[in-house]
């Protein structure tokens, strides 16, 4: 007993550590490292060089939903409260419509593909319907792009909120194929209806209590952490025994948590962000030890064509269909349409059916996986092109390199920030490096310059490469990375060339700019401010990177706070332009 079990824990032990050390391969091939452990299982599987009989189904279905739980968590708390200002109701419409039809349509296309009963075409439909959270935050936050928030946080939003109409759907549909119930109009809507409401109220709810804790409790960093994630499991757990959505209510829990004065610090999100990462790797390792390569690749060629229908015509047409009513360009429609990466969850959600007995559950469960595998290669691999091809992106806001929170209360914020001095940064220019921006600061606590410290006078000035620490507000932190970070000149996404050479005030009027520029406005536009003329051709919520054209000018927002414009950049077009 004690031979097998050390057995289990060397193999286990080295798939994590081959993961680890080859997801750096994973980065520079700029594959999705989530595609590493799948093969990996599957290696290590019984058809494979490991050799490891694995096929309990239940097990895989229980550290499924619990990795999911922790990955949704994780994700809540990073993503910003002023995401919910674009994104909240395209998402909401894609989480819920979106995946309807695009089930209904792979479900069709898939039973004449495989010519199946059409209740197991559906059923298909409905596990593929939905796009995996884990895919989307591993593969947008870390693939080193910044998409405008518009387009990021509708991915993000319906990643995390589109769990529960799948699961609905998958279960509806396999009871309808046993026979033990029957299809009501008025039942299935109550039941969704349900499954929100009770996610919505928990995550609210279970948000508040945990912030409330967090704010009130003083433990090391470490058991913070893990006090969030076994509260955050309770909750899903909790709200999935009452018969609402667990994977809504623990991703608002995370929300909640992470928009609050009393949430984590840097060091306890750190160490979330390991947790998920675990818990991704960990799942999609047990996943890919569930699947028999042998019968996967006897639906080789209907899977990769149910696969090109869904990434080709069933999503873009759900995408496409479901923001109709929302300001989103062509662009983003098609950059939303591409990144609908499917992952873990229609990999779990295909083990329904093999638990329930169903006579088609092994064809089932073999493509889906041939889906994700296909997903994760051709959407992954190319999250970062098609978003500059598509022109979603802006040029990505200049961050501390760590922050250490010392004081974090309801009213204010206080910690400990480190930057580099970048070449070519505005620190290193006199108007910065000066008496009032001076190393003697009272904000400035410590200066490194080649690994040895620097004393912290007037006498000092800050050179490139100086590792810098100030102590700052938390809010104050992205404002002052940009006076650190390099200030490109070359480059689509040099700041000059992208918003502009030129930073207007919002309250800047119009007029002022026609006569300025020898422009042709309306009586209207003139008597308006600048910030006004962009909210009535941009819409109720602009975010950071849309702009508008006025004869020779374009004018882009610059930044914004909540649903303010703060600052306006103009550039001067060419002529041909």
């Amino acid at each position: 007993m004690m031979a097998e079990a050390s057995t289990f824990l060397l193999i286990a032990g080295l798939l994590l550590l081959v993961g680890i050390l080859a997801s750096t391969l994973t980065v520079k091939l700029g594959l999705p490292f989530l595609l590493l452990f799948l093969g990996l299982g599957m290696l290590a599987g019984e058809e494979g060089i490991g050799q490891i009989p694995f096929d309990n189904f239940d097990m895989a279905f229980l550290i499924g939903n619990l990795s999911l739980a922790v990955i949704l968590l994780d994700g809540g708390m990073r993503t910003k409260k002023s995401t919910f200002r674009a994104a909240l109701w395209p998402s909401v419409t894609l989480a819920t419509a979106g995946v309807i039809l695009t089930a209904a349509s792979v479900g069709l296309f898939a039973a004449w593909m495989l010519n199946i009963d059409p209740l197991y075409g559906l059923l298909l439909g409905a596990i593929v319907g939905s796009t995996d959270a884990a895919a989307v935050f591993n593969l947008l936050r870390n693939s080193g792009i910044q998409l405008n928030e518009r387009v990021g946080g509708s991915l993000e939003l319906e990643s995390g909120a589109n769990d529960p109409m799948a699961i609905f759907l998958v279960i509806l549909l396999v009871e309808l194929i046993l026979g033990e119930t029957q299809f009501s109009l008025v039942g299935v809507g109550s039941l969704i209806i349900l499954q929100f409401a009770l996610g919505a109220l928990g995550g609210v709810i279970g948000g508040w209590l945990l912030a409330q804790l967090v704010h009130r409790i003083k433990l090391a960093e470490g058991l913070l952490a893990l006090l969030i994630v076994s509260f955050g499991v309770v909750v899903f757990a909790g709200v999935n025994r009452l018969g609402g959505s667990g994977f809504l209510a623990v991703y608002i829990v995370g929300l909640v948590l992470g928009n609050s004065r009393s949430g984590s610090s840097e060091a306890v999100s750190q160490i979330m962000d390991g947790l998920a990462w675990l818990a991704q790797a960990g799942m999609f390792l047990i996943l890919g030890l569930l699947v028999n390569p042998t019968a996967m690749l006897e639906y080789t060629l209907p899977a990769m064509l149910i696969a090109g229908f869904l990434i080709l015509v069933a999503r873009p047409l759900a995408v496409v269909l479901c923001l109709l009513p929302f300001r989103f360009n062509w662009h983003e429609r098609a950059y939303i349409s591409w990144v609908g990466l499917r992952g873990a969850v229609p990999i779990i959600l295909a083990v329904y059916p093999v638990m329930a007995g169903l006579s088609n559950s092994d064809l089932i469960f073999h493509v889906t996986f041939a889906v994700v595998l296909v997903s994760l290669l051709v959407q992954g691999s190319t999250v970062p092109l098609m978003a500059r091809l598509l022109d979603v992106l802006i040029p990505p806001r200049p961050a501390p390199r760590t922050r250490h929170s010392l004081l974090q209360d309801k009213t204010t914020s206080l910690e400990l920030d480190e930057f580099v001095v970048e070449p070519n940064s505005p620190m290193l220019s006199p108007l910065f490096n000066n008496a009032n921006n001076h190393p003697a600061n009272p904000d400035c606590v410590a200066i490194v310059r080649a690994g040895r410290p620097v004393t912290v006078d007037n006498a000092a000035r800050f050179e490139a490469g100086d590792r810098v620490w100030l102590l700052l507000h938390g809010e104050d932190a992205s404002d002052v990375a940009s006076q650190f970070a390099e200030q490109k000149r070359q480059g689509l996404f040099a700041a000059n060339n992208f918003y502009g050479e030129f930073v207007l005030r919002p309250e800047a009027q119009v007029s002022d700019l026609a006569k300025s520029y020898g422009l042709t406005v309306s009586e209207q536009e003139a008597n308006l401010s600048v910030a006004e003329l962009l909210r009535k051709q941009l819409g109720k919520h602009p975010v950071v990177g849309d702009r508008i054209r006025m004869g020779k000018i374009r004018l882009t927002i610059r930044h914004m706070q909540d649903d303010d414009i703060l600052a306006v950049g103009l550039k001067l077009l060419p002529q041909k332009e």
